[in-house]
């Protein structure tokens, strides 16, 4: 079942969240997104191979995948776009991606079949035509990725945020979105574990972060939708986000030399406690 975004009759912007067999822990819910512009229509993120036929089926009702100009995608994870070699055969789109990824992402494709139909986006970012409206990639490197891009539409004052926002849930949870800060502060524990090991450093989400606050400061931003689990809307949750990860700890700046050994060999304890058990049997 899509969820609808925002759609004031020309445009329109659809998330799929209950696509992935997330059953079991097998794979990970991944939210994928179709934004229709008159006549014109991109994918972001739309995942793997486990996803490529049901999202097919669902995005015919709104838009058919033949005509489908783009996908974006925010960085080069099979859970973004391993599913390209289908998508460069049964259409005729265009991938953008991170000039750093634009190189490695051919490795999903079977030989010749990604030949002038990937663009690497310089780390600037750039805009984006579709349609009668503009989306820009915007810079999010290191967020996880080193080449990493987040996509702002400024028709519906979304931002498409990748990993950042992303949360660990079932699908079903992801139709309602987080509107209240009772709701934010309940939200934080299926957040933290996976943005203190995902993203790089506390530098980068504070850059991030800056980057982004004037613009829900002035409303040019109301919706934050990350590519996992729930999604935030409204100025008073998303300055909540933005003040949360300005102040978190993670990744590196939660590593010392305890987390680098061979297995086996005795070492003191890291300062700052196991960020998970470094090691097992396998």
């Amino acid at each position: 079942m899509a969820i609808s975004l925002f759609d004031n009759g020309t445009h329109r912007c659809l998330m799929f969240a209950d696509l992935v067999d997330d059953t079991n822990n097998e794979a990970v819910q991944a939210n994928q997104f179709l934004i229709v512009s008159g006549k014109e229509g991109a994918l972001i993120d739309p995942a793997g191979n486990m996803t490529y036929n049901a999202l097919i089926m669902a995005m015919a009702r709104y838009f058919p995948a033949r005509e489908l100009k783009y996908i974006l995608a925010s960085h080069g994870d099979p859970d973004i776009v391993a599913s390209l070699n289908k998508w460069l055969v049964s259409t005729q789109c265009q991938l953008l991606v991170s000039k750093l990824w634009s190189r490695f992402v051919p490795h999903f494709c079977n030989v010749g079949n990604s030949a002038g139909r990937i663009t690497g986006v310089p780390d600037e970012g750039c805009w984006i035509t579709l349609g009668s409206s503009k989306l820009a990639a915007v810079p999010a490197h290191f967020l996880h990725a080193e080449g990493n891009f987040h996509f702002y539409d400024p028709t519906s004052r979304i931002l498409f945020s990748g990993d950042m926002g992303a949360s660990m849930v079932e699908h079903e949870a992801v139709t309602a979105p987080i509107a209240s800060l009772a709701e934010f502060n309940q939200h934080i524990a299926s957040m933290e574990g996976f943005h203190r090991r995902y993203m790089v450093a506390n530098k980068v989400c504070r850059l991030w972060a800056n980057m982004v606050r004037p613009l829900v400061e002035r409303g040019e931003v109301t919706m934050l939708v990350p590519q996992h689990g729930r999604y935030f809307v409204g100025k008073t949750v998303l300055l909540a986000f933005l003040d949360w990860i300005s102040n978190l700890s993670c990744g590196i700046d939660r590593f010392d030399e305890g987390h680098y050994r061979i297995p086996g060999q005795t070492a003191s304890r890291s300062r700052i406690g196991a960020v998970e058990q470094p090691y097992a049997v396998v």
